[in-house]
């Protein structure tokens, strides 16, 4: 009977013992801090949305090239800073930002130019139609091939622009700043449907956006994405 007693103690003891130990060691295993993932130092920054015209105003490099993809095909605009400063911002901008995405040639001109840069979703529109940039001296000439923006008068360039087709150098004397040209693919853009010519209302494109033009313009050519290219990419 001894012997048993003896044999519970010791049993009951090294439980306690077990269970202490259990309890120290516990106490001493701290739970791991959240860990934050370093940042990559080539990690590239992402553009702000296109949705806040006010957050895209990060200055363009002085020469980069844009890529476009349209349902023609690709060409591609070197884009000069100098020629016209705060145009070539709000152009890097809006690249940069993925802005040019299913945006269609809504006015086409044989022999004169290609007019494009009204949004597909209309409230993106309505963001953008009172982001205005003032005008830039014009330095350049509306020759084959240069890219200017279209405005509505003095200080109201937003995000329509043009190809010019011909050598369009009246539209000079008039504002309309170049600031660069199709380099690559300029049989791409001569390619352009132009059939609906100025029928397609801009009004109307401004308060339906795509869903106007796809139903009233079904032929009508687009953009399906632009890009920034070269070591022009930030």
């Amino acid at each position: 009977m001894k012997n048993l007693w003896t044999v519970c103690a010791l049993t009951l003891a090294l439980g306690l013992s077990l269970a202490r130990a259990e309890e120290t060691k516990k106490a001493e295993t701290k739970p791991e801090a959240p860990k934050v993932e370093a940042k990559r130092e080539d990690a590239k920054p992402v553009a702000p949305s296109f949705n806040d015209p006010s957050k895209l105003t990060e200055k363009a490099p002085e020469t980069f090239k844009a890529q476009f993809d349209t349902t023609k095909g690709k060409f591609t605009i070197e884009v000069t800073r100098s020629l016209s400063p705060k145009g070539a911002d709000r152009f890097y901008n809006l690249v940069r930002s993925g802005y040019f995405k299913d945006i269609a040639f809504f006015r086409v001109i044989p022999g004169f130019m290609a007019q494009f840069g009204i949004h597909g979703d209309p409230a993106v529109s309505a963001k953008w139609r009172d982001a205005n940039i003032t005008d830039d001296a014009v330095k350049g000439s509306n020759t084959r091939g240069t890219i200017s923006f279209a405005t509505a008068g003095p200080n109201t360039r937003t995000t329509q622009l043009f190809i010019n087709f011909g050598n369009n150098q009246n539209l000079d004397g008039m504002g309309f700043s170049p600031f660069g040209k199709v380099i690559e693919g300029m049989d791409v853009v001569d390619k352009i449907n132009s059939e609906t010519g100025e029928r397609p209302d801009q009004g109307a494109i401004q308060m339906r956006g795509n869903t106007y033009l796809k139903a009233s313009f079904p032929n009508l050519d687009y953009i399906k994405s632009a890009k920034l290219v070269d070591n022009s990419q930030k």
